[in-house]
Order: structure tokens, then sequence, then C-alpha cells
């Protein structure tokens, strides 16, 4: 990632294809995201968050060949953050319906879709949801699942869902729909969540609170019967020393107390998901070593 403030385009890339508002004035100020709506570079999709004007043109390039938006880009046009921000529109068209010859405007799917299952150009967020979490990979899956809880998709029907499904993909959607959680604050956080429930004896959990003498935090992923803390460690916009000086606190109490701390970039974690793979595992051997030894009981004692 370049040095210095990004542009509006690398800001909502890098967050999932989705900017609420809070995250926009964390790097720009009211006036500046104000000129960015009132030049068409930044639209309000929905009630608080926000994406680039892609999100227009995948509207109108669906709808010249008949089809409605569907997977990663109904899920931006809900105001989900997603993993990978589709570089052509996912487009879903009914079977029967004939496309020219060599078309690559977008990445096509075919299904019958009933009127119920539509609204405003693309599949209805429950629909949506069923199609990522069963087509889509456990990561992006996820990504997605975490973050419609976020937006407020409730919990008990996402549930509901997956655990009736049927057929291909339907093992996916109910090892995702247990697993999502609205707590993981953006998609790299999901992301790292997702490499990790892939490794064997760890169970991590998102912003479980640990507390200490003279202290209280909310780490990003924590497995408490490994005292294993493992945060996604971004260094925003806006950094500054004061910030970087109570991270480093935090951590220093927590090694400290026992707690077995692992800090990942965002470059590491989307790009080199195998580097952090073997480091966890690495750890994860080490700390149930020293749980058969019992050292990890002495120290939560």
């Amino acid at each position: 990632m370049q040095d210095g403030p990004p542009s509006i385009v690398e800001l909502v890339t890098e967050l999932g294809g989705v900017a609420t508002r809070a995250q926009l004035l964390e790097v720009f100020s009211r006036r500046q995201v104000q000129a960015l709506l009132e030049a068409g570079e930044l639209l309000r999709i929905v009630r608080d968050r926000y994406a680039l004007p892609s999100v227009d043109e995948a509207d109108r390039i669906a709808a010249e060949v008949g089809g409605v938006l569907a997977m990663t880009s109904a899920a931006i046009r809900h105001g989900w953050s997603v993993k990978e921000v589709p570089d052509r529109p996912h487009v879903m068209v009914s079977r029967g319906r004939r496309l020219p010859t060599g078309y690559r405007a977008a990445t096509v799917h075919r299904d019958e879709l009933q009127d119920a299952d539509i609204a405003g150009g693309a599949t209805k967020p429950a629909i949506t949801l069923a199609h990522c979490l069963r087509r889509l990979p456990f990561d992006e899956a996820l990504c997605v699942a975490d973050s419609a809880l976020r937006s407020g998709f409730p919990r008990r029907k996402l549930l509901a869902m997956v655990d009736s499904a049927r057929g291909p993909g339907s093992a996916q959607m109910v090892r995702v729909g247990h697993a999502a959680s609205a707590k993981a604050a953006n998609v790299f956080e999901s992301t790292l969540r997702a490499i990790l429930l892939q490794i064997a004896d760890l169970d991590p959990q998102p912003q479980v609170e640990i507390r200490g003498d003279g202290y209280s935090v909310r780490p990003d992923l924590v497995d408490v019967r490994l005292r294993i803390v493992v945060e996604a460690d971004s260094f925003e916009w806006h950094g500054e020393r004061a910030a970087l000086s109570a991270d480093a606190r935090r951590y220093d109490l927590l090694v400290a107390d026992g707690w077995l701390v692992l800090r990942f970039s965002y470059e590491h974690v989307m790009t080199q998901p195998d580097f952090v793979q073997r480091i966890v595992i690495a750890v994860v051997a080490r700390a149930l070593r020293m749980l058969e030894a019992g050292v990890l009981r002495d120290v939560a004692a």
C-alpha cells in the first residue's frame, strides 16, 4: 500500500467495494465527501453505505442482457462488503437467454429466478446470500456473510436458511452460516478468520474481551483455551504515534500475561494466506505442547 492518504477508489476497494460514512470520514473531511458525491465519484447506495460509480455501470450491463445483478455484485448493491471486488459485474440470466457470441462484459450465471427473488435490478438479500454462500470459496463467502450480519441481516434468518439448504454447496452454506459473525469489523478480519478456521485445534473467536491486571482489551481473534491472540494489524490512514503507543502497550501486556500474540498485515492476509496459515499452525503446535506440559494452565490460574 502506498504512503499517504488513499484515493477514493483505493479506499473503497480495500474496504470491499462499500464504505460507511464513518469509514469515509476517517480519511476525508465532510466537505470532501460531499464534493465526491456531487462530482459523481461516490454514490450512496443504501442508508449509510457508499460505493463507486461502477455500481451504476453494473446495473446498465445487467439490464442490457435482460439479467439482474447477482453474487458479489448484488452483495455490493445491498451495501455488503466483499473480499474480491469484481472487475466485471456478476449477472444472472435465465437458462434459455441467448447472449452475443464472445460476450465478456459480465460474468454470467444462469438460473430461473421468480419475480419475488428480484428487487431493484438485483437478487434480493436472502437470495444473494444463499448464492454467495453456496458458490463462492469459503473465505469470500464468510466475508459476505459477516458483512450481511453487520449490516443488519437477521442471524436467525441466516441460520434458518442454511440449516434448510439442500443440494450442491449446502454443506458449505451450513459451515459459513454458523461461523458468520457481525463482530468482524471488515473483510480483512473476516478473511483472517477464514484462514484460521482451517486450522485443526484452533477456535478463533472474534472480539473476545480479555481482562488482566490493570487492562481490558478486545483483540480481533482469540483462542481462550490456547491463549492465542491474532490481530488483523492494519495501519490506519490517519494513524498517529498515540495510537501506535496504545497498541504496543496492549500487546506487551498480553504477552506479559502469558498470551501468544500474532499480528498480520493486510498484505499478508489477502495475498499470502499460506504464510499466515504456516505461522499459526506452528504457534498452535507450540501452545498445545505448553498446554500438555501444564504451562498454560499455570498461567491461566
